[in-house]
């Protein structure tokens, strides 16, 4: 400080804090090379489920110890669900509150309003977003011969975290992000739309003859408006969903039916 100078010297300004999330286990390489691709970000840490956590939604756990480990300084498994992980990063494992959540890469797709009330991916985001982050949820669709690209996909989502990183989002909105395989259109912001699922329960036997069950997924059929994360998708789009955590149906609020049931339960 300069003779006479009341101003404090500068200080570096922090580097973002990006907190990586999954439903399919810290130890998969999607969530690695997203990792490695978004360092020049800031400092990412993962703190994720230790074992393949898929359709857990929102589920916390309540009736059970839970246990944490540390697998390097950037790196850390709960034997929990996504959203645990949120809770455990936020009170045990990262110096302060992160600057984004990133629950992904998914190696398949979140596309539709079924997907999205039972994916884990997307519940890591959802809970991020209860506790007041930006949050992102990517999934990936795979190319016509089953194959994923990690590498573009992880390209796209580091555009995307950048300019959120650098604009923000408004409180409880988590962005659902569905990446078709290369080329790509570009992006659309989409709507929800719908994966009809006819769950099959396929049922096998064990050793002892005794039965036991599978639920399966079917063949969903897609059903969506052009501008549904279902139609862009398919036809070559990357789809941005905006997701709300207030689910309250707010034009239903003043209809015939629910003010009437409202006005029918006796004063007194």
């Amino acid at each position: 400080m300069k003779p006479g100078s009341n101003r404090p010297p500068s200080v570096p300004p922090e580097r973002p804090l990006l907190l990586l999330c999954n439903d399919d286990g810290f130890f998969r390489d999607e969530i690695r090379i997203l990792q490695r691709r978004l360092r020049g970000l800031g400092r990412t840490v993962i703190v994720a489920p230790d074992r393949e956590r898929s359709a857990s939604s929102l589920a916390v756990t309540l009736r059970q110890p839970l246990r944490l480990h540390r697998h390097s300084p950037s790196t850390w498994s709960v034997d929990g669900t996504p959203a645990d992980c949120v809770y455990f990063a936020l009170r045990k494992v990262l110096p302060r509150r992160p600057d984004l959540l990133i629950s992904g890469l998914n190696p398949g797709p979140n596309l539709g309003q079924q997907d999205v009330h039972y994916s884990g991916t997307v519940g890591a985001a959802v809970q991020a977003a209860f506790l007041g982050l930006p949050a992102i949820s990517a999934s990936m669709i795979p190319d016509s011969a089953g194959r994923f690209h990690l590498p573009f996909a992880a390209e796209v989502v580091r555009r995307i975290a950048a300019r959120i990183l650098a604009e923000g989002l408004p409180p409880g909105i988590a962005l659902n992000v569905n990446i078709p395989p290369p080329p790509v259109h570009g992006i659309k912001i989409t709507k929800l739309g719908w994966k009809f699922y006819d769950p099959e329960i396929i049922e096998k036997k064990d050793p002892r003859d005794n039965a036991y069950f599978w639920i399966g997924t079917g063949q969903p059929k897609q059903v969506g408006d052009s501008d549904s994360d279902v139609r862009a998708v398919a036809a070559g789009w990357i789809s941005i969903t905006p997701l709300h955590t207030d689910v309250t149906a707010h034009d239903l609020r003043r209809s015939r039916l629910l003010r009437s049931l409202a006005g029918s339960w006796p004063a007194g």
